[in-house]
């Protein structure tokens, strides 16, 4: 499935960017339905604890864990923001066992059926579910709570979650806002981000 969605090697094209002290980007190709130039992006932040967030999980490549490494690797969230930034969770939830996984409702019944077809998609387990009747009261945890507003946006078609990074004043979203041409995806693969 994911072939024709990514680079083959996302390291060669990746785009590693820290946008201010703690918070970090990983930006690669990505084809939406196979051939639309969306990009992709994970983003890295840095809690005051030393723990890190990692929301929408790009490949875990050897360049992406010399980051994390630089980082403390001290890998404490996960978060598949929707119903579609999920396919490299099993990679990062196997590599960091110990991770808070937070997901929105239904993407653990979407991986199940995905995994019948798909190796690369495990069950991995949701610590933190969010649902329309939780999304009011739902905690993550104290230190994630400290540095971290959120939002769950269920009438999103894909189950949108939205976080802002209260110390660096970021906001961390999926597909309730696009940026394009996917410029900084693909700004080391030769080709034009907008064709």
């Amino acid at each position: 499935m994911t072939s024709k969605l990514i680079p083959q090697h996302p390291d060669d094209v990746m785009v590693i960017r820290d946008l201010v002290p703690g918070v970090t980007t990983l930006s690669v190709p990505f084809l939406r339905f196979g051939r639309i130039k969306f990009g992709g992006r994970a983003t890295i932040v840095k809690l005051q604890s030393g723990s890190l967030a990692v929301f929408s999980p790009v490949a875990l490549t050897p360049t992406v864990k010399s980051k994390l490494e630089s980082l403390g690797n001290k890998v404490s969230y996960i978060a598949a923001p929707d119903l579609e930034h999920h396919i490299f969770l099993s990679a990062w939830a196997s590599a960091f066992p110990s991770a808070h996984i937070i997901a929105p409702d239904g993407l653990a019944e979407k991986r199940a059926k995905l995994s019948q077809t798909d190796k690369d998609v495990t069950n991995v387990p949701i610590t933190t579910v969010f649902t329309a009747a939780n999304k009011r009261s739902i905690r993550i945890s104290e230190e994630f709570d400290a540095e971290f507003e959120y939002e769950f946006v269920d009438a999103h078609p894909n189950k949108e979650l939205v976080f802002v990074h209260k110390p660096s004043r970021t906001l961390i979203e999926a597909d309730l806002l696009f940026n394009l041409p996917a410029t900084e995806q693909y700004s080391r693969t030769g080709e034009d981000a907008g064709s």
